[in-house]
């Protein structure tokens, strides 16, 4: 097996253990739909106890996500230093006995270093996901609360303590949408839309791989339909991803309509764990 062989089969076996947390994690947002904010935070507390245990988290969510951007992006490292040692220039050139003999071997598929552009869909969502969006969610809503009591600013003359787990739920998201609508309903767009257009764009590249079997691609394959099925493909990414995506979105708009029902002190608490990132003190 080659070093980009295995790459991939690293990348794509954590896949299915970020897949599993995505779904138990946007379904609390999406029961909001039904339920609002008392629905989604019992779901959410609940799905707790998959990837917030000492176990679940380290081995079913930050081992598979750590295994999953290394490998990505060591594949593309690996692969671009691939393509630059074998351009056509550096080769050496080939004679007419080689040709001959090379002629007479039955043709097989010629494997070459294919990655994709950072133009893509499946670029562009994870590299906005990862430099970006989940850096802020996961300061926000899972490093910065257990912190509150270190926050506290110069305006602020009270003692507050860290937010607890049960308080931690979806009046923490309702008391960040009322306080800085517009930044959060940026933030929670682009982290919904960047996960699952990536997650619907990579879940279709593991179907084709390893369910329809269409590992070997043709070898030339023209032009005009290779640009329409990449047309199809990125249309029926950006419709499953953009249908999740709001069914996510519409349950938070839910939530954010709702009275606040946490106490003031809590209230005070999650809008000083906001303010503990730069995006909410601009």
């Amino acid at each position: 097996m080659t070093a980009s062989s295995i790459l991939t089969t690293l990348a794509h076996g954590s896949a299915p253990f970020l897949s599993t947390f995505l779904v138990i994690h946007l379904s609390a947002p999406i029961a909001a739909n039904i339920g609002g904010s008392r629905l989604a935070s019992s779901i959410m507390l609940l799905g707790r106890e998959y990837y917030q245990t000492t176990f679940g988290e380290r081995y079913l969510l930050l081992l598979p996500f750590a295994i999953h951007v290394t490998s990505s992006i060591a594949k593309r490292v690996v692969l671009t230093l691939a393509s630059n040692s074998s351009s056509p220039s550096s080769g050496p050139s080939t004679s007419d006995s080689d040709t001959t003999a090379q002629s007479e071997k039955p043709f097989t598929p010629k494997s070459r270093a294919r990655f994709r552009k950072l133009t893509s869909l499946l670029s562009i969502s994870a590299y906005a996901a990862l430099f970006l969006f989940v850096p802020i969610h996961v300061a926000t809503h899972r490093l910065l609360p257990a912190e509150a009591d270190a926050l506290v600013w110069s305006s602020s003359g009270a003692n507050l303590d860290a937010l607890g787990s049960s308080e931690l739920d979806f009046e923490f998201v309702k008391t960040a949408i009322k306080t800085w609508p517009w930044r959060n309903w940026i933030l929670y767009t682009g982290l919904v839309g960047s996960v699952l257009v990536h997650a619907a764009e990579g879940a279709s590249i593991i179907y084709m791989r390893y369910i329809r079997g269409r590992v070997a691609l043709p070898s030339q394959p023209s032009p005009r339909g290779s640009d329409r099925g990449l047309t199809r493909g990125n249309r029926r990414t950006i419709v499953i991803a953009g249908v999740a995506a709001l069914l996510v979105l519409t349950g938070l708009w839910v939530v954010s309509r709702e009275p606040t029902f946490a106490p003031s002190s809590v209230v005070r608490r999650c809008q000083v764990t906001m303010m503990g990132t730069w995006v909410y003190r601009m």
